[in-house]
Formats: C-alpha cells, sequence, structure tokens
C-alpha cells in the first residue's frame, strides 16, 4: 500500500517526538511517497528551526542524515492541477501538492497538520488516523 507523507510526518520520526512510534507502526510495510516538494519543505522547516534557535547544523546535519535512509519515493504532481487546488481551498502550494499526490496516486495522506487533513478530506482524499 501507498502512503502519502508531508513534511510534519517526516519531522516527527527524524526528531524523535512524541509521534514517532504511532508513524513507524501505521506506514510499517506501506510503500512512501511525497512530492519532490516535500524535500525542498524539509530544508526551509531546518532554516526555520535555526532562525528559531531551535536546532543546531549539527543536529540538523544529523537529522538529515536519518531523513535520507528513509525509503521515500518522490514523485511528480502537475503544476496546473495543484494550483487549482490552492486556489479552489484557499491554501499554500506546498499543500496543494501534497493534496494532489495523494488524489493522483489514490494514496492515502498521512500528515500531523490538522488545517492540511482538513483540506485533502474537503476534496476527497483518504487521510491515515495517528493516534499518540
Amino acid at each position: 500500500m501507498d502512503i502519502v507523507v508531508d513534511t510534519s510526518v517526516i519531522i516527527a520520526v527524524i526528531a524523535d517526538e512524541p509521534e514517532r512510534e504511532s508513524l513507524v507502526k501505521v506506514t510499517k510495510g506501506a510503500d512512501l511517497l511525497a512530492p519532490l516538494s516535500v524535500h525542498w519543505e524539509l530544508g526551509n522547516a531546518f532554516s526555520a528551526m535555526f532562525r528559531r534557535q531551535r536546532i543546531d547544523l549539527a543536529s540538523a546535519l544529523k537529522a538529515v542524515d536519518i531523513y535520507r535512509r528513509i525509503p521515500i519515493r518522490f514523485v511528480e504532481v502537475e503544476l496546473k492541477a495543484s494550483l487549482e487546488i490552492a486556489a479552489e481551498l484557499g491554501i499554500y502550494a506546498y499543500d496543494a501538492y501534497l493534496i494532489r499526490c495523494a488524489l493522483k496516486y489514490r494514496a492515502p495522506l498521512l500528515s500531523l497538520d490538522d488545517a492540511l487533513i482538513d483540506s485533502a478530506q474537503r476534496l476527497g482524499a483518504t487521510v491515515v488516523e495517528v493516534t499518540g
């Protein structure tokens, strides 16, 4: 089974956040998918953590090493279709890419972002629920 993962899921796993165990359990045996944007969004998340002094460079680089071991298949999503989703729902393109990915590949979306989950469900995408 394919599961689309977003940056919140990846960060929770590599940063050993409280949801980590549940996320690993839910994705065990699944093929993980993500739009190409997730790779760059992860870098942006780390740079935001630098600005807030929540992480240092050594810790971020260690987290990136862990991230690189996660078997994620990065896939293309159509920019036009994603922009249509963004306009319809009034959301950022990064979230629209994830929703488009879930719809295109008929795969449930796994996220810790409640607003993204709500938006995905509004368009009929399936989501994976994670409990702490």
